[in-house]
Protein backbone atom coordinates (compact mmCIF):
# COMPACT_ATOMS: atom_id res chain seq x y z
CA UNK A 1 0.00 0.00 0.00
CA UNK A 2 1.37 3.41 -0.88
CA UNK A 3 -0.29 4.95 2.05
CA UNK A 4 0.44 2.92 4.29
CA UNK A 5 2.12 3.68 7.78
CA UNK A 6 3.42 0.07 8.90
CA UNK A 7 3.96 -2.89 7.13
CA UNK A 8 4.85 -6.33 7.98
CA UNK A 9 6.35 -8.67 5.33
CA UNK A 10 6.63 -12.18 6.13
CA UNK A 11 7.57 -11.33 9.87
CA UNK A 12 8.60 -14.32 11.71
CA UNK A 13 10.27 -13.73 15.49
CA UNK A 14 11.60 -16.61 17.26
CA UNK A 15 12.84 -16.46 20.95
CA UNK A 16 15.55 -19.26 22.39
CA UNK A 17 13.89 -21.10 25.35
CA UNK A 18 16.98 -23.78 25.85
CA UNK A 19 17.89 -24.73 29.00
CA UNK A 20 21.28 -23.46 30.28
CA UNK A 21 24.30 -24.75 28.28
CA UNK A 22 25.74 -27.18 30.82
CA UNK A 23 22.36 -29.32 31.65
CA UNK A 24 21.58 -29.58 28.07
CA UNK A 25 25.36 -31.17 27.37
CA UNK A 26 25.28 -33.16 30.08
CA UNK A 27 21.81 -34.52 28.75
CA UNK A 28 22.67 -34.20 25.28
CA UNK A 29 19.49 -31.85 24.46
CA UNK A 30 19.83 -29.94 21.72
CA UNK A 31 18.59 -26.37 21.25
CA UNK A 32 14.76 -25.43 21.79
CA UNK A 33 13.46 -21.70 19.98
CA UNK A 34 9.71 -20.81 20.29
CA UNK A 35 8.14 -19.45 17.05
CA UNK A 36 6.02 -16.75 19.07
CA UNK A 37 5.45 -14.96 15.52
CA UNK A 38 5.10 -17.29 12.56
CA UNK A 39 5.42 -15.78 8.61
CA UNK A 40 3.15 -12.78 9.66
CA UNK A 41 2.59 -10.08 7.15
CA UNK A 42 0.02 -6.91 7.09
CA UNK A 43 -0.20 -3.37 6.21
CA UNK A 44 -1.77 -0.09 8.12
CA UNK A 45 -2.88 2.48 5.92
CA UNK A 46 -2.90 6.21 7.31
CA UNK A 47 -5.76 6.87 9.81
CA UNK A 48 -6.96 3.48 10.21
CA UNK A 49 -6.88 0.50 12.88
CA UNK A 50 -5.95 -2.64 12.48
CA UNK A 51 -6.68 -4.54 14.90
CA UNK A 52 -5.37 -8.04 15.81
CA UNK A 53 -7.32 -10.82 17.55
CA UNK A 54 -6.84 -13.97 19.36
CA UNK A 55 -6.28 -16.20 22.42
CA UNK A 56 -3.63 -15.87 25.07
CA UNK A 57 -0.37 -17.17 24.01
CA UNK A 58 -0.92 -16.67 20.17
CA UNK A 59 1.98 -13.79 19.76
CA UNK A 60 -0.17 -10.51 19.71
CA UNK A 61 1.47 -8.55 22.29
CA UNK A 62 5.04 -9.73 20.40
CA UNK A 63 3.81 -7.95 17.08
CA UNK A 64 3.24 -5.13 19.27
CA UNK A 65 6.60 -5.03 20.69
CA UNK A 66 7.99 -5.79 17.20
CA UNK A 67 5.78 -2.74 15.53
CA UNK A 68 7.28 -0.30 18.02
CA UNK A 69 10.90 -2.09 17.43
CA UNK A 70 11.39 -3.50 21.08
CA UNK A 71 12.19 -6.36 19.13
CA UNK A 72 13.76 -7.31 15.90
CA UNK A 73 12.23 -9.50 13.60
CA UNK A 74 13.99 -13.24 13.24
CA UNK A 75 13.04 -13.44 9.71
CA UNK A 76 11.31 -10.68 7.34
CA UNK A 77 10.77 -7.07 7.45
CA UNK A 78 8.71 -4.18 9.69
CA UNK A 79 8.85 -0.89 7.38
CA UNK A 80 7.05 2.44 9.29
CA UNK A 81 6.30 4.64 6.17
CA UNK A 82 8.49 2.09 3.82
CA UNK A 83 11.92 2.40 6.03
CA UNK A 84 13.14 -0.59 8.02
CA UNK A 85 11.82 -0.47 11.41
CA UNK A 86 15.39 -0.43 12.40
CA UNK A 87 16.29 2.58 10.25
CA UNK A 88 13.70 4.64 11.79
CA UNK A 89 14.27 3.76 15.29
CA UNK A 90 17.74 4.94 15.18
CA UNK A 91 16.24 8.92 13.78
CA UNK A 92 14.91 10.40 16.57
CA UNK A 93 12.65 12.47 14.46
CA UNK A 94 10.60 9.28 13.37
CA UNK A 95 10.79 7.29 16.68
CA UNK A 96 9.25 9.99 18.75
CA UNK A 97 5.96 9.57 15.79
CA UNK A 98 5.66 5.78 17.27
CA UNK A 99 4.87 5.03 20.63
CA UNK A 100 2.21 2.40 22.70
CA UNK A 101 -0.15 2.22 25.35
CA UNK A 102 0.97 -0.86 27.42
CA UNK A 103 -1.36 -3.38 28.91
CA UNK A 104 -1.56 -2.72 32.82
CA UNK A 105 -1.79 0.50 33.99
CA UNK A 106 -1.15 -0.28 37.00
CA UNK A 107 2.62 -1.53 36.02
CA UNK A 108 3.45 0.87 33.55
CA UNK A 109 3.45 4.10 35.81
CA UNK A 110 6.28 4.65 37.37
CA UNK A 111 4.61 4.48 41.29
CA UNK A 112 7.27 7.26 42.63
CA UNK A 113 7.28 9.86 39.89
CA UNK A 114 4.58 12.14 39.69
CA UNK A 115 1.90 12.11 37.25
CA UNK A 116 3.55 15.36 35.50
CA UNK A 117 6.77 14.10 35.26
CA UNK A 118 5.36 10.58 34.02
CA UNK A 119 3.71 12.73 31.35
CA UNK A 120 6.39 15.17 30.37
CA UNK A 121 9.31 12.14 29.74
CA UNK A 122 8.60 11.96 26.51
CA UNK A 123 8.63 16.42 26.25
CA UNK A 124 11.96 16.27 27.41
CA UNK A 125 13.94 13.04 25.88
CA UNK A 126 12.72 13.73 22.32
CA UNK A 127 13.74 17.92 23.15
CA UNK A 128 10.20 18.59 21.75
CA UNK A 129 9.87 21.44 24.62
CA UNK A 130 12.62 22.61 27.00
CA UNK A 131 11.29 25.23 29.23
CA UNK A 132 9.82 24.80 32.52
CA UNK A 133 6.63 26.63 32.19
CA UNK A 134 6.09 25.36 28.50
CA UNK A 135 6.60 21.78 29.74
CA UNK A 136 3.95 22.70 32.53
CA UNK A 137 1.36 23.89 30.41
CA UNK A 138 1.69 21.14 27.95
CA UNK A 139 1.35 18.53 30.42
CA UNK A 140 -2.00 20.20 31.31
CA UNK A 141 -3.08 20.09 28.11
CA UNK A 142 -2.41 16.50 27.69
CA UNK A 143 -4.24 15.61 30.86
CA UNK A 144 -7.69 17.38 29.97
CA UNK A 145 -7.31 16.22 26.17
CA UNK A 146 -7.82 12.52 28.09
CA UNK A 147 -10.69 13.91 30.06
CA UNK A 148 -8.21 14.73 33.45
CA UNK A 149 -7.52 17.57 34.91
CA UNK A 150 -4.38 19.69 35.19
CA UNK A 151 -4.18 19.79 38.77
CA UNK A 152 -4.02 16.18 38.66
CA UNK A 153 -0.53 16.50 37.39
CA UNK A 154 0.63 17.14 41.01
CA UNK A 155 -0.51 13.43 42.43
CA UNK A 156 0.96 9.90 42.51
CA UNK A 157 -0.44 7.17 39.71
CA UNK A 158 -1.68 5.24 43.30
CA UNK A 159 -4.33 8.39 44.01
CA UNK A 160 -5.88 7.18 40.49
CA UNK A 161 -8.39 4.55 39.71
CA UNK A 162 -7.49 2.11 36.77
CA UNK A 163 -9.08 3.90 34.12
CA UNK A 164 -7.96 6.93 35.22
CA UNK A 165 -4.29 5.50 35.06
CA UNK A 166 -5.41 4.27 31.69
CA UNK A 167 -5.84 7.88 30.69
CA UNK A 168 -2.81 9.03 32.47
CA UNK A 169 -0.66 6.32 30.12
CA UNK A 170 -2.67 7.14 26.60
CA UNK A 171 -1.53 10.62 27.66
CA UNK A 172 2.25 9.96 27.95
CA UNK A 173 2.03 8.56 24.66
CA UNK A 174 0.65 11.21 23.05
CA UNK A 175 3.01 13.58 24.81
CA UNK A 176 5.54 12.59 22.00
CA UNK A 177 3.29 14.04 19.12
CA UNK A 178 2.68 10.39 17.44
CA UNK A 179 0.88 9.57 14.06
CA UNK A 180 0.90 5.53 15.02
CA UNK A 181 0.35 4.74 18.82
CA UNK A 182 -0.15 0.57 19.29
CA UNK A 183 -2.77 0.19 22.39
CA UNK A 184 -1.48 -3.32 23.46
CA UNK A 185 -5.37 -4.99 25.15
CA UNK A 186 -5.54 -1.36 26.85
CA UNK A 187 -8.81 -2.45 28.14
CA UNK A 188 -8.30 -5.74 29.53
CA UNK A 189 -7.35 -4.65 33.40
CA UNK A 190 -10.49 -2.60 33.21
CA UNK A 191 -14.18 -2.90 34.51
CA UNK A 192 -16.60 -3.10 31.14
CA UNK A 193 -17.69 0.34 31.97
CA UNK A 194 -14.73 2.17 31.99
CA UNK A 195 -13.52 0.32 28.81
CA UNK A 196 -16.06 1.23 27.09
CA UNK A 197 -14.63 5.38 28.33
CA UNK A 198 -11.45 4.28 27.16
CA UNK A 199 -12.37 2.90 23.47
CA UNK A 200 -14.95 5.83 22.84
CA UNK A 201 -11.68 7.93 24.03
CA UNK A 202 -9.34 6.57 21.47
CA UNK A 203 -11.60 6.82 18.07
CA UNK A 204 -12.10 10.26 19.30
CA UNK A 205 -8.30 11.01 19.54
CA UNK A 206 -7.81 9.27 16.21
CA UNK A 207 -10.52 11.30 14.62
CA UNK A 208 -8.74 14.74 15.73
CA UNK A 209 -5.89 13.73 15.36
CA UNK A 210 -5.72 11.36 12.34
CA UNK A 211 -3.91 8.86 14.28
CA UNK A 212 -3.23 5.21 12.88
CA UNK A 213 -3.51 2.41 15.39
CA UNK A 214 -2.54 -1.27 16.05
CA UNK A 215 -4.91 -2.71 18.79
CA UNK A 216 -4.07 -6.03 20.53
CA UNK A 217 -6.56 -7.78 21.93
CA UNK A 218 -8.20 -11.11 23.11
CA UNK A 219 -11.72 -10.20 22.92
CA UNK A 220 -14.12 -9.84 19.13
CA UNK A 221 -16.57 -7.86 21.24
CA UNK A 222 -14.25 -5.56 22.06
CA UNK A 223 -12.81 -4.68 18.46
CA UNK A 224 -15.76 -5.24 16.99
CA UNK A 225 -16.73 -1.38 16.10
CA UNK A 226 -12.95 0.17 16.43
CA UNK A 227 -11.37 -2.00 13.70
CA UNK A 228 -11.38 -0.78 9.82
CA UNK A 229 -9.21 -4.21 9.47
CA UNK A 230 -9.16 -7.77 11.53
CA UNK A 231 -6.49 -10.30 11.69
CA UNK A 232 -7.22 -13.32 13.80
CA UNK A 233 -4.46 -14.72 14.96
CA UNK A 234 -3.49 -18.24 15.82
CA UNK A 235 -0.24 -19.81 17.56
CA UNK A 236 1.78 -16.98 16.14
CA UNK A 237 -0.07 -17.01 12.30
CA UNK A 238 -2.79 -14.76 10.85
CA UNK A 239 -5.68 -17.24 9.71
CA UNK A 240 -7.74 -14.85 8.57
CA UNK A 241 -6.99 -10.84 7.85
CA UNK A 242 -9.54 -8.40 5.83
CA UNK A 243 -12.20 -6.06 6.72
CA UNK A 244 -13.57 -5.73 10.08
CA UNK A 245 -17.40 -5.74 9.10
CA UNK A 246 -16.74 -8.32 6.44
CA UNK A 247 -15.34 -10.86 8.98
CA UNK A 248 -17.90 -10.02 11.43
CA UNK A 249 -20.69 -10.85 9.07
CA UNK A 250 -18.78 -13.70 7.04
CA UNK A 251 -16.33 -15.16 9.06
CA UNK A 252 -14.53 -17.44 6.71
CA UNK A 253 -12.40 -19.82 8.93
CA UNK A 254 -13.55 -22.48 12.01
CA UNK A 255 -11.54 -20.63 14.25
CA UNK A 256 -13.08 -17.08 13.27
CA UNK A 257 -16.33 -18.88 13.57
CA UNK A 258 -15.45 -20.76 16.98
CA UNK A 259 -14.44 -17.12 18.30
CA UNK A 260 -17.57 -15.61 16.93
CA UNK A 261 -19.93 -18.46 18.55
CA UNK A 262 -17.84 -17.77 21.97
CA UNK A 263 -19.74 -14.31 22.62
CA UNK A 264 -22.48 -13.75 24.52
CA UNK A 265 -25.73 -12.79 22.53
CA UNK A 266 -26.71 -9.76 23.98
CA UNK A 267 -29.61 -8.94 21.22
CA UNK A 268 -31.19 -12.58 22.46
CA UNK A 269 -31.41 -13.99 19.17
CA UNK A 270 -31.95 -17.54 20.54
CA UNK A 271 -28.20 -18.19 19.19
CA UNK A 272 -26.24 -21.25 21.25
CA UNK A 273 -23.47 -19.97 22.90
CA UNK A 274 -20.62 -22.24 21.97
CA UNK A 275 -16.96 -21.99 23.79
CA UNK A 276 -13.83 -22.86 21.68
CA UNK A 277 -13.06 -26.78 22.48
CA UNK A 278 -9.31 -27.71 23.32
CA UNK A 279 -6.19 -26.15 24.03
CA UNK A 280 -3.57 -23.88 22.34
CA UNK A 281 -1.22 -26.45 21.47
CA UNK A 282 2.71 -25.65 22.80
CA UNK A 283 4.39 -23.17 20.60
CA UNK A 284 7.26 -25.06 20.83
CA UNK A 285 6.18 -28.24 19.84
CA UNK A 286 3.76 -27.01 17.46
CA UNK A 287 1.17 -30.00 15.29
CA UNK A 288 2.04 -30.38 11.94
CA UNK A 289 0.37 -28.86 8.70
CA UNK A 290 -2.32 -26.34 9.42
CA UNK A 291 -1.65 -25.81 13.88
CA UNK A 292 -5.60 -25.42 14.22
CA UNK A 293 -6.14 -29.16 13.02
CA UNK A 294 -6.91 -31.08 16.41
CA UNK A 295 -9.49 -28.39 17.41
CA UNK A 296 -11.08 -27.92 14.56
CA UNK A 297 -14.58 -29.62 13.40
CA UNK A 298 -13.78 -29.47 9.46
CA UNK A 299 -10.35 -30.94 9.59
CA UNK A 300 -8.96 -34.02 7.47
CA UNK A 301 -5.96 -35.85 6.36
CA UNK A 302 -4.49 -32.97 4.87
CA UNK A 303 -5.38 -30.31 7.47
CA UNK A 304 -3.10 -32.57 9.63
CA UNK A 305 -0.34 -33.47 6.94
CA UNK A 306 0.06 -30.11 4.55
CA UNK A 307 -0.05 -25.97 6.30
CA UNK A 308 -2.34 -24.31 4.44
CA UNK A 309 -1.30 -21.09 2.18
CA UNK A 310 -3.57 -17.97 1.90
CA UNK A 311 -7.16 -18.03 -0.33
CA UNK A 312 -8.63 -14.88 -1.04
CA UNK A 313 -12.56 -14.61 -1.03
CA UNK A 314 -13.33 -11.27 -1.59
CA UNK A 315 -11.35 -8.68 0.13
CA UNK A 316 -10.54 -11.47 3.10
CA UNK A 317 -7.24 -13.71 3.03
CA UNK A 318 -7.83 -17.00 4.68
CA UNK A 319 -5.27 -19.59 5.64
CA UNK A 320 -7.55 -22.23 6.08
CA UNK A 321 -7.89 -25.70 3.57
CA UNK A 322 -11.23 -26.67 4.24
CA UNK A 323 -11.96 -22.85 3.02
CA UNK A 324 -10.19 -23.19 -0.26
CA UNK A 325 -11.83 -26.44 -0.68
CA UNK A 326 -15.53 -25.32 -0.18
CA UNK A 327 -16.12 -27.82 2.77
CA UNK A 328 -17.26 -25.36 5.25
CA UNK A 329 -21.30 -25.31 5.88
CA UNK A 330 -23.65 -22.02 5.85
CA UNK A 331 -23.05 -20.06 9.16
CA UNK A 332 -26.14 -18.48 10.40
CA UNK A 333 -25.37 -14.52 10.31
CA UNK A 334 -24.33 -12.42 13.28
CA UNK A 335 -25.45 -8.96 11.88
CA UNK A 336 -28.48 -9.01 14.71
CA UNK A 337 -25.12 -9.44 17.54
CA UNK A 338 -23.54 -5.82 19.28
Amino acid sequence: MVDAVLQAENVTRRFDVSRPWLQRAISREPKQSLRAVDDVSFSIAKGQTLSLVGESGCGKSTIARLAVGLYPPSEGRMLFEGQSLSAARAQPELRRRMNMIFQDPYASLNPRWRVRDIVAEPLRAFGILTGRQAVTERVGQLLEQVGLSARDGEKFPHEFSGGQRQRISIARALSSEPDFLVADEPTSALDVSVQAQILNLLRELQERMQLTYLFISHNLAVVRHVSDQLGVMYLGRIVEIGPGESIFSNPRHPYTRLLLDAIPDLAMTGRARTPVGGEVPSPIDPPSGCTFHPRCPFANARCSAERPGYTIDGAVSVACHAVEERRLPPRESTAGLA
